[in-house]
């Protein structure tokens, strides 16, 4: 780790501390140089393997613009979707893999989001289950009635 003060190429760890619920570690180093302190924040990186064989970071903007298209017109919030998204990306790195793949991030979104909006999870599902007909959409529809159904008989109010 270079100083970012004087470009020293090594730095000493003083303190470190975790952060982001522990998903990072946040490290306080001092220059043996200049002897000045910085802060540096350590992520294990995970890496998405796209259907064309490019493999990118891990990001999470990326899956709250995907759900927003879902979400469209739907009473879902900004922190309802950034919330989704962590939940995601927690279920992604409890698999303890580096690299995964696109597909498996999509179905990965499917059960958060059926929690959080029925609507968008059927525009959602009807792209990463591969929808090709009405009675897709059907079976998806039947299948969401019957589980709503099991969990009233289950929880009479």
């Amino acid at each position: 780790m270079h100083c970012p003060f004087c470009r020293h190429s090594d730095s000493r760890v003083v303190d470190s501390r975790t952060a982001d619920d522990g998903s990072s570690i946040r490290r306080r180093r001092e220059c043996p140089n200049c002897g000045r302190r910085f802060s540096t924040v350590e992520t294990a990186s995970l890496s998405v393997l796209k259907r064309n064989g490019v493999s990118e970071p891990f990001s999470r903007d990326k899956i709250v613009s995907g759900v927003r298209k879902a979400c469209q017109g739907r009473p879902v919030s900004d922190d309802d979707l950034a919330l989704l998204a962590q939940r995601v990306e927690e279920a992604i790195r409890s698999r303890g893999q580096a690299e995964i793949d696109a597909l498996e991030i999509g179905l990965a979104i499917l059960p958060p989001l059926r929690e959080l909006d029925k609507i968008a999870y059927l525009r959602f599902a009807s792209v990463y289950q591969a929808f090709e007909t009405l009675e897709d959409f059907e079976s998806a529809i039947a299948q969401l009635r019957s589980e709503d159904a099991a969990a009233q008989d289950s929880n009479p109010a």
